[in-house]
């Protein structure tokens, strides 16, 4: 095993950025701007992610974020993000460092920036930022204090190469599958939107529905039904193209239960009400648990499946044209909460596709979808391998000629 080091002892300095005189636009070419948290929620540095700084006039040159420098999360309302860190690939020009986080200056001949952050994102550093981080729910923070007291290994900076080398490969392996995930996400897009293309006509999504079947919201806790208890939707249980049944509220009183509302296999569901970006979005409900309930924020859509296929006016819903649609005709004085009626959702214009088509274009995008699924989890198992393999290799138990023998075997 290792001996142990503070981590101040391997930085030159942390540094904090910039805070307020932001608006909440992106900066356009030229212009400078401030970066934003979700820069960094990821894991991977993300450079759109930026607010275009109020006053243009001569900014602190020294905050502005170049490629190899190690950002690290200082405030969060989530207590998980505080003190995850990255290193910066692909920085673009005139991108400020945040007041919401921390760049740590590696000292020359102590430690790699790539190292660096490997540290800090190690499970015993993550343990120890939970102990010292300050603040209550909604807003919590790490001290500057905090970062220089970690207790982190003392690696010599050839070991540091080797273990930074030995996590790019398995990040080179991961980046490769998730381009096939991005290649199969533009195929599946263009599956559909070829399908709505050649369609030689519109016609109003009403004509392929029998009816549609509304929630309702019982008192309910802000708790997940366990086994054998009913649950009622949230409405973040219906993503675009996904169910997530665990999005649930745990009904006590059974005088509140109606089985009528119950999802059921197969059910086609839609969010009557959420904030813009999100009301109107569709999925199918496969193989949903049992006792859990429509909301009054979900609609239950019953197609005439003679007409129409299920899982293409899911695609349908979610397609570009029909968004937009979604969007012009949902109601609400506030972006935070739009409603769509029932008489809405019936004049939606869908793309008049007959119905053996739809059905190809639906078992096109099932068979993509699966092998996408089976991307994720060789990319979720190489994950948690990589992340095995990174803290062997941190605590000494490991060396990595050790791992690269194991790697061809």
């Amino acid at each position: 095993m290792r001996g142990e080091v503070r981590l101040g002892t391997l930085l030159a300095g942390i540094e904090v950025g910039i805070a307020g005189g932001t608006q909440a636009v992106a900066p356009a070419d030229g212009e400078w701007g401030v970066l934003r948290l979700s820069a960094m929620s990821s894991g991977r540095f993300t450079t759109e992610q930026a607010k275009r700084m109020a006053s243009q006039t001569a900014p602190p040159a020294r905050l502005e974020v170049n490629d190899g420098d190690v950002l690290a999360v200082r405030v969060n309302g989530a207590q998980h993000l505080v003190g995850a860190a990255l290193v910066v690939r692909g920085a673009a020009s005139q991108l400020l460092l945040s007041d919401l986080m921390f760049r740590l200056v590696p000292a020359e001949g102590r430690v790699l920036p790539g190292f660096l952050g490997l540290l800090l994102n190690s499970i015993d550093a993550r343990r120890q930022i939970r102990m010292s981080m300050r603040g209550s729910s909604g807003q919590f923070q790490l001290p500057q204090s905090a970062v220089k007291a970690l207790r982190v290994p003392d690696v010599p900076l050839e070991e540091q190469r080797q273990v930074v080398a030995a996590h790019a490969a398995f990040e080179r392996r991961i980046t490769a599958l998730e381009r096939v995930l991005s290649k199969l996400a533009v195929a599946e897009q263009a599956i559909v939107a070829g399908a709505m293309a050649a369609a030689p006509s519109t016609v109003p999504l009403g004509s392929w529905l029998e009816r549609i079947e509304a929630g309702k919201s019982p008192l309910a806790e802000d708790t997940p039904a366990g086994d054998a208890e009913w649950g009622v939707l949230k409405v973040s249980a219906v993503q675009a193209g996904w169910f997530k049944a665990a999005e649930n509220k745990v009904i006590r009183d059974s005088g509140l239960i109606n089985p009528q509302y119950e999802v059921r296999s197969g059910d086609l569901l839609m969010t009557r009400a959420n904030t813009e970006a999100l009301v109107g979005l569709a999925c199918i409900a496969h193989t949903p648990p049992p006792r859990l309930m429509l909301s009054d924020k979900t609609l239950r859509l019953v197609p005439n499946e003679e007409v129409a296929d299920p899982g293409f006016i899911e695609l349908a819903l979610l397609s570009p044209r029909v968004r937009s649609q979604v969007k012009a005709r949902a109601t609400g004085t506030s972006a935070s909460m739009k409603n769509i009626s029932q008489a809405a959702v019936h004049q939606l214009l869908v793309p008049n596709v007959p119905t053996e088509q739809q059905r190809d274009v639906v078992e096109a995008v099932r068979v993509s979808r699966k092998r996408a699924e089976a991307t994720r989890r060789q990319i979720a198992k190489l994950r948690s391998v990589q992340q095995g393999v990174v803290e062997d290799l941190l605590a000494g138990r490991v060396r990595v000629p050790e791992v690269a023998s194991a790697e061809a075997a």
